[in-house]
């Protein structure tokens, strides 16, 4: 991207403001370097980057990146063997702990946050942990880069001395000070000079002390003597001053000398902790302009929603929708002046060097971004007085530039294309270059005033036309885009709220040639259907939104019937299993009675069917929920399924259909099944949709008047093996005549001779469609179940 480009779309000023976020030297200078990339991969790789960071600011508050100087000069003076001074190496210690830090703080992140890092642990991962170096530094120097006296014993040795002849030598000053000598001194005080302890003396009063002088005042009242007493102890105290300077040396030596072997890993965890302070710098960059992460388009689709340039006051930004690279190339925007062409072409071409630096962008989430190699952009007055350019001129030499750099992958942004000079020969050469670039197949937006180009963006393929929006009763612009909509000259209406005489202005529409009028009107007609479809839109989408939160409450409320219905269902089904196991148990007893007393030969003999039947019935009493009176659905439901005379039903006793015919009493229906008529529990009756008259129906000869009525069952057990034969066929013509479906035949288990007869005269009949032995609770292969066909 070139310099002159990037500062025509405010780059430049984008990055100053990223800088305030950095709290680093090198930092810094990395943001304020930083420059757009172009190739997908390389976008995508520091947009993840800057994901990274800004899920860290908001899970952490942000990374711990503490303030660091640019420690360039001083690894470069290690590897020439030069040695650092305390204040360098400080700085040195201070980028080893700090990468330290950094490492610590993103194990831990990675291990506890719901959030997985994209890219920045790799980033992380680099950094060198010296911990050895690190705890040497920090044990020989503070922060400023003093030298400890923890740095050796020598040190501390000869520091301790130091302190301890100081003290005598100020102990033998205050003698002087505080005694019947301090007449003879100017102030009773003590002081330095030429690193040496002396008082300040009168001048009349120099030699009562003997000693040294060393300094006198600029009045010559005031002599600084060093006194005879202290000499020794000055002299011993200096000579320590000397042995301390030469430890201290030495001791810098020995620490620069350790780190030089590590210079390259130092100079590179200084490298990435500028990075990751630029990143982290990003994060909250986006946070500040409320920006968000755009997605790269792998089709080089733009589609902005609701962009805005990140410089202008929030308060006062109006946002915009932008898209290109889909449905057409090329944008001609046209409209009046400081209508807001400018800035929505620099609002792209800005978002735009953002994204591609790995910046999140001022628009909403799901904005998606091209990836381009150029961007291109002749925007502002390139009049030049040095080079003796017109405005055109400079104009020209802009778009000559552009034509020669400018690819099928670059983006090409013009204002005002083909103005400052004739209008119809500034409006053809406009339409030539966009022509030309048509044909090499960048995307392009170029802004005019000629109502030439209004044609050509209607006429000409992948290229549509564009307007800022003018609101004419106000006289305002609403710096709105409108893609789609060609801009038209307001000349004529402003002018005439303005107060300009209505002949004039009506004068001045005859002048104007008639296409142009034409189009005018075709523009004006244009705008009231975009305000009516907008009008429409926003009221469906307000419906929508209410009819999308109304259907959430009713899932919601529907999600809480069914947990309570569940629940409640639950409670019943459970206290309903209790009562039926209290009267299970009973009729268990009951049941073992009768057998016992069957079993015992007492007077009444009790059919096993019967007690296979009690036992069933009572067990099915666990399979059905007692259901709530006042539950109006089940009420409804209930309502649908009440017999009455007529209706079809299934009879479970019997598994068989028939149709009521009368209520004998409250509990019971008489009920014709096919020839017979029985008196049936209501109970054990179930309503049924009649059956369709599909196939024809065998013809029923009424022979209620020939005897007792047919069971559906018939028990052949206690019988002998020919007896039974001979009653089962009687039986098994009686069930045909009657038009039974099925019939149960029970024939015991004993020593299975009445069984294996059935089962091979039932083989042989030619009207049974099948048969098997009855369920478990209904006899097991003790009875057989007969389908007829």
């Amino acid at each position: 991207m070139h310099s002159r480009v990037l500062a025509t779309l405010d780059y430049p000023d984008v990055l100053q403001q990223l800088a305030g976020y950095t709290v680093s030297a090198r930092g810094k200078a990395l943001a304020l370097a930083l420059k757009p990339v172009d190739t997908t991969g390389a976008v995508q790789e520091l947009i993840d980057q800057t994901v990274d960071a800004a899920n860290i600011l908001r899970l952490q508050g942000g990374m711990p990146i503490a303030k660091t100087v640019d420690i360039t000069p001083h690894i470069k003076r290690l590897e020439i063997g030069a040695t650092l001074n305390g204040t360098e190496l400080a700085q040195i210690g201070r980028v080893l702990a700090v990468a330290a830090a950094m490492k610590s703080f993103f194990a831990d992140f990675a291990e506890n946050a719901a959030t997985p890092l994209r890219t920045l642990g790799d980033v992380v991962d680099q950094l060198t942990d010296l911990p050895a170096v690190t705890r040497a530094l920090n044990r020989a120097l503070d922060e400023d880069g003093t030298v400890l006296d923890t740095a050796s014993s020598q040190l501390q040795g000869i520091r301790i001395a130091m302190r301890q002849t100081e003290g005598q030598v100020r102990s033998k000053l205050e003698n002087y000070t505080r005694g019947k000598d301090s007449k003879y001194l100017t102030e009773p005080i003590i002081t330095l000079r030429d690193d040496r302890y002396v008082i300040p003396v009168k001048a009349e009063a120099k030699n009562r002390f003997g000693g040294i002088v060393h300094d006198q005042s600029a009045s010559g009242q005031t002599f600084y003597i060093e006194p005879q007493a202290v000499l020794e102890l000055n002299n011993r105290l200096r000579q320590l001053q000397i042995d301390e300077k030469r430890e201290i040396e030495r001791i810098l030596a020995e620490l620069a000398e350790m780190i030089a072997p590590y210079s390259k890993q130092i100079a590179t965890n200084a490298n990435l902790l500028a990075e990751l302070d630029l990143i982290n710098a990003k994060a909250r960059y986006a946070r500040e302009i409320k920006a968000t992460e755009p997605i790269v388009d792998a089709d080089r689709h733009v589609d902005l929603i609701q962009a805005r340039h990140p410089l202008i006051d929030p308060q006062k930004v109006v946002p915009n929708d932008i898209y290109l690279g889909k449905d057409f190339h090329t944008i001609v925007v046209t409209g009046p002046n400081t209508g807001g062409k400018t800035i929505t072409l620099k609002t792209l071409g800005l978002l735009e060097l953002m994204a591609q630096s790995g910046l999140f962008i001022p628009a909403q989430e799901e904005s998606h971004i091209a990836i381009y190699d150029e961007i291109l952009a002749d925007i502002g007055d390139e009049q030049s007085i040095e080079q003796s350019l017109s405005t055109f001129s400079g104009h020209m030499k802009n778009i000559i530039n552009i034509l020669q750099v400018a690819t099928k992958s670059s983006l090409v942004l013009f204002d005002e294309l083909g103005a400052g000079t004739d209008p119809q020969e500034g409006a053809s050469l406009a339409i030539a270059v966009l022509d030309y670039l048509g044909a090499m197949g960048p995307d392009v937006v170029a802004t005019t005033h000629y109502p030439e180009l209004k044609v050509y963006g209607y006429n000409t393929p992948q290229t549509i036309n564009a307007s800022m929006e003018f609101d004419i009763t106000t006289l305002q612009p609403t710096y709105h885009l409108l893609i789609g909509v060609p801009g038209r000259s307001n000349a004529f209406d402003i002018a005439a709220r303005l107060g300009l005489n209505e002949e004039i202005v009506d004068r001045a529409k005859q002048l104007l040639d008639g296409e142009s009028q034409n189009l005018n009107e075709m523009i004006g007609d244009l705008e009231n259907q975009r305000k009516a479809a907008e009008t429409e839109y926003h009221e469906l989408r307000r419906q929508l939104d209410e009819a999308t939160t109304l259907h959430k409450q009713l899932n919601d409320a529907f999600e809480e019937f069914l947990q309570e219905r569940a629940s409640q269902l639950q409670k019943s089904q459970k206290k309903a299993d209790e009562l039926v196991s209290q009267a299970q148990d009973k009729a268990d007893k009951i049941i073992a009675d009768l057998r016992q007393a069957q079993l015992t030969g007492g007077t009444t003999a009790v059919k096993e069917d019967k007690l296979i039947a009690a036992r069933t019935a009572l067990k099915d009493l666990h399979s059905h929920t007692p259901s709530p009176s006042n539950n109006r659905i089940l009420r409804r439901e209930k309502k649908k399924q009440a017999l009455k005379a007529g209706d079809d039903v299934q009879v479970a006793s019997y598994g068989t259909t028939g149709v009521l015919l009368k209520k004998s009493d409250d509990t019971h229906w008489e009920v014709q099944m096919g020839i017979l008529k029985m008196k049936v529990p209501q109970d054990e009756l179930t309503k049924v949709k009649a059956p369709e008259d599909t196939e024809p129906k065998r013809h029923i000869v009424n022979v209620s008047n020939r005897g007792p009525a047919i069971s559906p069952t018939l028990d052949l057990r206690g019988k002998r093996y020919e007896e039974a034969m001979h009653e089962l066929d009687q039986y098994m013509d009686a069930a045909l005549l009657a038009n039974y479906p099925t019939v149960t035949i029970i024939h015991g288990k004993g020593t299975g001779a009445i069984r294996n007869g059935v089962q091979e005269y039932l083989k042989r009949h030619r009207q049974i469609k099948s048969f098997k032995y009855a369920p478990p609770e209904a006899g097991g292969d003790g009875a057989t179940l007969v389908v007829f066909k």
